[in-house]
């Protein structure tokens, strides 16, 4: 007789059609029943998962939580998962990823003295191949997920070896769902074990596994469904059921494999796609959860750094705090963007939240590593930038400071930017503000910042006459725009690239950079659908006189003549760049496109402000690259994936690009918050908003939306996205892109200001000598005795590196398989750095 483990649960969604506030009421109610079952019927187990779920039941009913407590030590409940909730599993980063795991491990060991080996994600659209190394790192052996079905994610068996980018293997099983309605848990029990028996006898499982339990609004078992499975299990010969956990049912399964000498299918690629409308929906959420995600790793880099020169105290509780908002926010149905108006208004609220707490200590931490700079001479602005990354960071780097006095005069105060007594190459632009005074000055200027160190630049400011200020200027034919890499041409009558050559050679056809609007249902998780090719139209150049309408010139205001200008127009031109800005438009909507041509290297800076008021569709930024052979190639967590050029939506993080290995050159794309793309025949098309109705389910034949009234859409108004465009040889791109991304995402840190002179002024903290190799995360770990260095190998190529620590004067040489995420301990006095586990230990 085989056994057939009945895992009972209560799938748990803390928000989604309801917010915070039910989900807590809904937890409660849940626990509570299931505690009474687990002491009533012998045999039961009751698994759950998920920290937040059980500290709201430790903060609002204390007497359940002990009573909890008693039932986890007697094994009539069981901790199932060890995560702080089911995130969404494509869309996190690595290192988010196992934050996810690592609060989860504390809180269950330290309440509960349990810590799972069977991770468990039911409910997400999908799951990043990248999670496979991390959670056999981080002492899982086994997992367990639902989604997707086998229609659009085609495996060779629900029970397979799940292997990672670095080749790591854990044994995974998909559940065809992850609970039962009310009373048919005995159905669902015996229509799967019918199924099991129509099958040859060489493909019948040698045990089975089974969820079961009122899910999604909680609910758990019920009596009705205890009773019906007690009977069922005594008329059932030829399965033995048993009420069990995850871990009983793949250690079954694990050695039955062994006994009968059989060996399952190994599935080497992430488990997607569906749900593809979720890489885009509610964008706000995803662009603050990108910035969170940098936000936090870079604030944790700049806190170790001037922990370990004695500055300041590592504000352990703050960041954990901090953290743990970044965490709820990856919950499946917030990051997606698939719960209801009032949940992303108050998940916003918490990435806010989120935010505060990091900014507060990123300033706390600039100021800190600012001792020991010296006293402003006469007539000097100092310029302080601190690069947190543990390497050099050359760029265009922008800064805005106030002049010691109003300038009333007819002359400009243009500054002048020095660093050590040599004039860098600069240019004054356009200030944040909009005062007719010559007071607040902006700044941009080139420079290569050192490693992980505060970097001075100072700024005096020489008369010069009105006409070196900024004013806007028609393009008369195509603009071309050159430095001594690249050759630039943006076509004047539709504000589009039509041509970027770098070193000679073509890398975009023309009418690049296009906004492209898309047919989509109205359905925000894009369920009956893998992309979105539909074409409804184009954002065309805007007339001049509805180009300055939109741009707000061309009207008198404030005793201002109103002018018209141009809708391709140069907005900014100096020694460093030239910004050129086109304006279009669509249906009811408008667009700003911004492009930032560099005077020195490759980099292209793409900021598009999009006024969007279209309902039912889905907006597409379309690049056409000159390489219809290259290979896409995206960022996932903690790897890179090789997509299929089929035109199906994918999903990504922070950089994607088309790698031709034939001729060895490639485009890549950075971005700051976009996560659904799709390539087909050499043209990526990066997605930026999907304007679907709030939680608009399908459901069979039915009507999806009712007619009789308004309903909000999402991501109407205003948004902003920002990109970085590179291109080059196809192996040296392979090799800084991640590098830049990381940098792109947590860009060093630029303030004026005026120091006392007091102090003693500190170096470099870390250095990272090789480009392939990223320093994905320095902080303190769960225990505050030491700090944690991550490293990841970038490239898919085994690497060596070192790492140095100048001010303890510590040294070590790592070596990295394809891929592989490295973890390094450094004890809290910096006398030791080795190589450990991934949580340090």
């Amino acid at each position: 007789m085989k056994d057939l483990h009945l895992i009972c649960n209560a799938h748990m969604d803390p928000v989604w059609l309801w917010d915070m506030e039910e989900g807590i009421a809904a937890a409660i109610s849940t626990f509570r029943m299931a505690a009474v079952f687990c002491e009533e019927y012998d045999g039961l187990v009751f698994n759950h998962n998920e920290v937040v779920l059980y500290k709201w039941i430790e903060e609002m009913e204390p007497a359940l939580f002990a009573r909890i407590q008693k039932l986890v030590e007697k094994g009539k409940w069981h901790i199932m998962g060890g995560w702080y909730l089911q995130p969404d599993c494509n869309m996190p980063c690595g290192e988010s990823f196992i934050r996810q795991m690592e609060t989860g491990r504390a809180y269950f060991l330290e309440k509960f003295g349990k810590q799972p080996v069977t991770a468990i994600n039911f409910d997400p659209f999908g799951h990043s191949r990248g999670l496979v190394q991390l959670l056999a790192k981080a002492g899982f052996d086994s997992y367990l997920f639902c989604r997707p079905g086998q229609g659009d994610c085609p495996l060779p068996a629900d029970d397979f070896i799940w292997v990672g980018f670095d080749g790591s293997e854990i044994m995974a099983h998909r559940a065809d769902s992850y609970g039962t309605l009310m009373g048919e848990a005995g159905k669902k029990t015996e229509e799967w074990m019918d199924s099991q028996r129509r099958k040859p006898e060489d493909q019948q499982p040698l045990t089975g596994c089974m969820l079961w339990g009122v899910g999604n609004h909680g609910g758990g078992p019920s009596r009705m469904d205890l009773e019906d499975l007690k009977a069922l299990k005594e008329r059932t010969g030829d399965w033995n059921l048993l009420h069990s956990t995850p871990e009983a049912y793949f250690a079954q399964r694990r050695e039955a494999l062994r006994a009968a000498g059989r060996e399952e299918p190994r599935v080497e690629r992430d488990l997607n796609s569906w749900a593809v409308g979720c890489y885009t929906s509610q964008i706000r959420v995803k662009q603050k959860h990108r910035e969170a995600e940098g936000m936090l790793s870079m604030t944790e880099k700049m806190l170790s750094q001037a922990a370990l020169r004695g500055r300041l105290p590592y504000p352990c509780k703050d960041l954990e705090e901090a953290g743990e908002a970044l965490l709820f926010c990856e919950f499946h149905d917030i990051l997606p963007g698939s719960s209801i108006q009032s949940v992303e208004e108050a998940s916003l609220q918490m990435l806010d939240h989120c935010l505060e707490i990091l900014n507060y200590w990123r300033r706390r931490a600039f100021f800190a590593l600012l001792e020991g700079e010296a006293k402003a001479e006469e007539g000097e602005y100092p310029i302080f930038i601190y690069n947190p990354h543990p390497h050099p960071v050359e760029g265009i780097f922008t800064c805005d400071f106030q002049l010691a006095n109003q300038n009333w005069s007819d002359a400009w105060a243009l500054p002048v930017i020095t660093r050590n007594g040599q004039v860098l190459e600069s240019q004054a632009e356009k200030e944040a503000c909009n005062m007719n005074l010559d007071w607040r000055k902006r700044v941009s200027f080139c420079a290569v910042l050192a490693p992980s160190s505060m970097n001075r630049f100072s700024a005096r400011i020489t008369m010069a006459d009105k006409s070196t200020g900024n004013a806007a200027g028609e393009i008369k034919e195509a603009c071309c725009y050159a430095n001594d890499r690249i050759r630039v041409r943006i076509n004047p009558e539709t504000g589009l690239l039509d041509s970027y050559m770098v070193d000679g050679a073509e890398y975009l056809r023309e009418g690049s950079c296009g906004l492209v609007v898309m047919k989509t249902d109205c359905d925000p998780w894009g369920m009956n659908r893998h992309s979105y090719r539909e074409e409804l139209g184009r954002f065309r150049l805007m007339g001049e006189e509805e180009g300055s309408r939109y741009s707000g010139t061309s009207n008198e205001r404030h005793g201002a003549a109103g002018r018209r200008i141009p809708s391709v127009r140069v907005v900014e031109d100096g020694p460093v760049k030239r910004v050129v800005e086109a304006v279009m438009e669509y249906g009811h909507s408008q667009a700003c496109i911004r492009y930032s041509l560099p005077a020195k290297g490759t980099k292209i800076q793409v900021e598009i402000r999009v006024n969007w008021a279209e309902k039912g569709a889905f907006l597409k930024w379309e690049i056409p690259t000159a390489m219809k052979k290259g290979m896409p190639l995206a960022e996932t967590a903690y790897g890179v994936m090789a997509h299929s050029s089929d035109g199906e939506e994918k999903v990504f993080h922070r950089w994607c690009g088309f790698f031709d290995e034939e001729e060895n050159r490639a485009l890549t794309v950075l971005n700051r918050g976009n996560y659904g793309v799709d390539f087909l025949e050499g043209t990526m098309c990066i997605s930026l908003l999907h304007s679907a109705v709030y939680a608009a389910h399908p459901i069979g034949d039915r009507p999806l939306l009712v007619q009789d009234r308004f309903l909000p859409y999402i991501d109407q108004g205003e948004r902003s996205f920002s990109f970085e465009i590179n291109a080059g040889d196809g192996e040296e791109r392979r090799k800084w892109v991640t590098r830049e991304a990381v940098v792109y995402q947590e860009p060093p840190m630029a303030v004026p200001a005026f120091p006392s002179g007091e102090g003693e002024k500190g170096g470099s903290v870390i250095l990272v000598d090789n480009p392939a190799v990223i320093l994905s995360a320095f902080r303190k770990g769960t225990d505050d005795a030491y700090y944690l260095i991550r490293l990841f190998e970038s490239t898919g190529t085994p690497q060596e590196t070192g790492v140095r620590i100048p001010v303890l004067r510590q040294e070590l040489s790592v070596s990295l398989g394809a891929f592989e995420v490295k973890t390094l301990r450094l004890s809290a006095d910096g006398k030791h750095l080795e190589e450990c586990g991934i949580f340090g230990e």
